[in-house]
This record gives C-alpha cells, sequence and structure tokens, in this order.
C-alpha cells in the first residue's frame, strides 16, 4: 500500500460527515423539531469543507476567542496551526436566544428550499465588536478595504458568532453539479493510493487552463521527481467574471486527456467558496491537501490574489514563518508566472529566462482573451490548446 503524508494536526482524518443512511434520515427527523438558521454561503462552504475532511482536525465552528486568535498568530485555542477563521457568522440577533448545548437545524441558502445541511450543538453565541471584525479582517486579507471581494463578503454575513461542534448531512450542492469531480479527503487520498502515487504535487485552480498552467504543473512533476499532480478546482462561489465550474471542469478535462501522459493527472474540485485571501488562502490550500495526501503544493505569483491586495510573492513567503515551518509537512513548489518564449519557441517560467524583454513572451491579460473569444477569434497556440478554447470560445458566444 502507497504511503501517503499524515493529515494536518492528527493520526487519521476526521470527518464531519454522518455515512450512516439511517443515522441521517434520524437526524433529518429530528432537526424538524429544531429551531433552524439559515447560514450564508461561506459557513456552508465550511461545513462542507468539514464534512469532507479537508479541515481535519477541527470539529466544528470557531468562537469569538479563537477565530480572533487565528486571525492573528495562526493558532486555534488548542494550539494546532490554522490560518483563517472558520466561522458561522449570522446577521440574525435573535441567535443571541440559543442556548449553551442546544441543537439547531443549519439550513443551506444555496438549494432550492433551504435544505438542513447539518445539526449543530451551540456552544456560544457572541457578538463581534467592529474592532473584532477589522482584526479578522486586516490579518486574514491584509487590508479592511470593503472594495475587496474577500473583505465585503465577510463583513456582509453579519456579526453573531455561533460556535459549536457540527454534524453534516450532505455535501450541499457538490455532488449533484459536480458528480465526476468533486470528492472528499478520504475519496483523494483512495484515488492516490489506486493510482500507487506517494509523492504528489497539488496545483490550486479557479480558472481553466491554458498552456503556461499545463506547462507549469508538468514543470513541478519533472523537477521534484513526483508520482503525479492533483488538479484540484474550486467548485464553489467566485466573484464575477470568473468563468462557472461546468465550464472550467469540461475545458481542464480536454487538455489532460490530450496533453498529459496516462496516469500523471488526477482531476478533482473541492467545495469551497474563493475567499481571495492571498498569502493566508495559500496556506489553507496547503492545509487541505496535506489532508487530501498530497506532498507539495505549487504556489504561483500572487496565489489566491484579487486586483493589487497582494506582494508578488508574499503567498511563498508566508511558507517562511515559524509558525508555518514547525505545523505543515506539505512542501511548497515555488512557481513565477509562465509564458511562452518566442526565443526559445517553448513555455519557460519567466523569472528562468533572464535574458528576455516582455516582448519576448505570448502574454495576453484575462479581459483581452474573453474579448477575442466572445468575438469568435482563435487565441494563438502558443497561448492555449485549440481543444481548450474552442470550449471556452462556446461558452462566451453563447452568453454575448
Amino acid at each position: 500500500m502507497t504511503n501517503l503524508i499524515m493529515p494536518h494536526g492528527s493520526n487519521e482524518l476526521n470527518t464531519l460527515y454522518i455515512e450512516d443512511e439511517m443515522a441521517r434520515a434520524s437526524m433529518l427527523s429530528a432537526a424538524a423539531e429544531m429551531r433552524t438558521l439559515e447560514i450564508s454561503s461561506a459557513a456552508a462552504a465550511n461545513a462542507v469543507m468539514l464534512a469532507a475532511g479537508y479541515f481535519n482536525p477541527l470539529t466544528g465552528y470557531m468562537n469569538k476567542d479563537e477565530a480572533l486568535r487565528v486571525a492573528k498568530e495562526m493558532l486555534t485555542l488548542d494550539d494546532v496551526f490554522w490560518p483563517v477563521p472558520i466561522v458561522n457568522l449570522t446577521t440574525d440577533a435573535n441567535s443571541l436566544d440559543y442556548t449553551h448545548g442546544e441543537e439547531i437545524a443549519l439550513t443551506d441558502p444555496n438549494i432550492e428550499g433551504n435544505p438542513v445541511i447539518a445539526i449543530q450543538r451551540v456552544e456560544n453565541v457572541e457578538k463581534l465588536s467592529d474592532e473584532d471584525i477589522d482584526v479578522i479582517v486586516s490579518n486574514v486579507f491584509g487590508t479592511n478595504d470593503d472594495n475587496h471581494p474577500g473583505v465585503k463578503t465577510f463583513k456582509a454575513q453579519g456579526r453573531y458568532i455561533i460556535s459549536g461542534s457540527i454534524e453534516v448531512l450532505n455535501y450541499s450542492y457538490f455532488p449533484t453539479d459536480f458528480p465526476e469531480t468533486f470528492a472528499t479527503a478520504p475519496e483523494i487520498r483512495e484515488m492516490l493510493t489506486k493510482a500507487g502515487w506517494s509523492k504528489t504535487v497539488a496545483f490550486q485552480t479557479r480558472n481553466p487552463m491554458h498552456r503556461a498552467h499545463e506547462e507549469l504543473c508538468k514543470m513541478a512533476l519533472d523537477r521534484l521527481e513526483a508520482d503525479g499532480v492533483l488538479i484540484h478546482m474550486t467548485l464553489g462561489k467566485l466573484k464575477e467574471g470568473d468563468i462557472p465550474g461546468d465550464v472550467r471542469d469540461a475545458a481542464i478535462r480536454k487538455m489532460v486527456e490530450i496533453y498529459f501522459p496516462e496516469n500523471t493527472a488526477i482531476i478533482s474540485g473541492f467545495g469551497f467558496d474563493m475567499m481571495y485571501a492571498g498569502p493566508r488562502e495559500a496556506l489553507l490550500h496547503a492545509v487541505f491537501r496535506q489532508n487530501a495526501g498530497c506532498t507539495h503544493l505549487i504556489v504561483g505569483r500572487d496565489h489566491a490574489g484579487v486586483g493589487d491586495y497582494y506582494e508578488p510573492f508574499g503567498a511563498q513567503d508566508i511558507f517562511n514563518q515559524d509558525v508555518v515551518k514547525n505545523s505543515l509537512k506539505i512542501e511548497i513548489f515555488k512557481a513565477d508566472h509562465t509564458a511562452y518564449s518566442k526565443k526559445l519557441n517553448e513555455v519557460v517560467m519567466m523569472r528562468d529566462a533572464k535574458d528576455h524583454t516582455k516582448e519576448d513572451f505570448v502574454l495576453l491579460s484575462g479581459t483581452k482573451v474573453r474579448e477575442m473569444l466572445a468575438a469568435g477569434q482563435e487565441l494563438p497556440p502558443e497561448f492555449a490548446r485549440k481543444e481548450v478554447a474552442e470550449i471556452l470560445m462556446a461558452y462566451y458566444q453563447q452568453k454575448s
């Protein structure tokens, strides 16, 4: 059997999904008698990640003290390394009436009819002050600017923080919308074992993959002498303008099918909303890839970033902090932008091409790519694989 890397913070994965069908049915029946709370999309995504073992070893939502400590020091109250607060925030002031030990039914905001997604045993309900919120967003997102999509989303969730353990009854819309792609951490570990991989590099993506991304994965495989790459997609909510998950999924599958050697790539996805938290989110990506059995994570320029909020290589530099080095077993593969070199006639990491100017690369902005695809113009073959571009073009033309 393949020896996989240990999970983060425990010897075995702690999944919070109730596997037993009869137990789930019994809990759903009991939920009908409980008080209900429709949670935010972010809290629902947290529940899915807890259920799927990605957020091992956490057992539920954090309280105020823990959220603040995680924001400031990246440690839970039990001194477990954790890079971002995992919380259930609500705008509902009636939540203050919940009593310690009470079980409440959490309903899913992302599915019609708002079915119950989890049962939470309430530890406490506290109110975050303006100062508390400022401390959290400033540390996690590096800014308190309301124009930052992550800050905006966090603040919109409310200031009442409901802590306590949860038991999860389903994985929300992810298995239905992405039946071939959504997978839990134990399922990915099973895939890696079946493939015979012990050294696996994870590639995080919220976008379709073009030539540069494809070659970056192949560079990491080669330089790390890894067995394979896990192409791991964000399947949750993105920001406006990002390509929908089903389109991205089809494009990536086509690329791997044609251009990757057999048994060198596994395509999967996880049910989480993008935070756009830059360096802190890069750490979270590393934690849950370790839980999924990966030994390495590709971290590139402005990983999980947005706009100009983060330093270009801030997401790599944060891994040098002692609290990170002392806590994570997973390692990172440090990458720069990759692009096709007109001089060398191949895709290279731009930092390795010392004698190049910007004009020596085939570079297209996201806006330019979208404009070309919407207009039915072919993307340069040095930039995108023809088969991938055709899938994206069909989407943009149907949209316009």
